[in-house]
């Protein structure tokens, strides 16, 4: 296959980007995008050029490192990570889309790069708990009903990959959010802090400058691990509930 790419192109975070038209030969259609994208920076590097910043580490799907708006959609044409979509979605000849996430809660790094650390810093107002569990075998011990389980399964696959920010109109990060809210929220472990933790959570996702939801529910459908869309809904009842208990100790 002979493709072009028009990559968003940014030195840095005070620099002004665009969009630059490569062309790329010889993509073979079960290459993943980002070995497509390695061929390309390897042609680009002997050319003496600065190859394209794009982040990834596993590349199996699991870290969440990878994204990308490809033509328009997070991640491509494909419920999945940018790294697992395969070069077969697309055709010989056809002009391609790279962006960046674009959300104030994620600053533009360099190129394709965006800072991810307000997801992190989300998670530190209160995605934790702080009742001791031990090993496997003890945090099994204590008996949880199969339906919280397998809800709370559903929210602990969540990546924090950023696409449910990326396909948000109002790029607000609410799936992320509710999902660790919900994992830890419907475990025994996780009650201590139940009140503390959706009020911290949300507190600190506005503080990120993400936008809020109105359940629109791109998100879901362009999470690549399918986190359901009533995670949020699950998330209100818990804040509305803390709210109600006039909760403070906000972490």
């Amino acid at each position: 296959m002979k493709i072009t790419v028009r990559v968003w192109r940014q030195a840095n975070a005070q620099a002004e980007g665009r969009m630059v038209s490569y062309d790329v030969d010889g993509v073979d259609a079960e290459m993943s995008f980002l070995e497509m994208l390695d061929v390309l920076n390897e042609r680009l590097t002997l050319q003496g050029d600065d190859p394209i910043a794009f982040d990834s580490d596993c590349r199996e799907g699991i870290c969440g490192m990878c994204g990308l708006v490809i033509n328009g959609e997070a991640h491509g044409p494909v419920q999945t990570t940018t790294c697992q979509l395969h070069m077969r979605y697309f055709d010989d000849g056809e002009t391609i889309d790279i962006e960046p996430w674009r959300a104030e809660g994620f600053p533009i790094v360099k190129d394709l790069i965006v800072d991810r650390s307000a997801f992190d810093r989300i998670i530190q107002a209160g995605g934790y708990i702080s009742a001791p569990t031990g090993a496997a075998p003890d945090s099994h011990a204590m008996p949880v009903p199969k339906d919280d389980a397998d809800t709370a399964f559903d929210a602990a696959t969540c990546i924090g990959c950023g696409a449910c920010v990326a396909a948000c109109p109002n790029g607000s990060a609410t799936l992320f959010t509710a999902a660790k809210i919900t994992h830890l929220g419907l475990l025994p472990q996780g009650q201590p802090e139940r009140d503390s933790r959706v009020l911290g959570m949300v507190a600190q996702h506005d503080a990120e400058g993400f936008g809020g939801c109105t359940n629109i529910g791109e998100c879901t459908a362009a999470c690549p691990k399918g986190v359901p869309l009533e995670t949020i809904s699950r998330m209100n009842r818990d804040l509305l509930g803390a709210l109600g208990r006039g909760t403070c100790g906000i972490h």
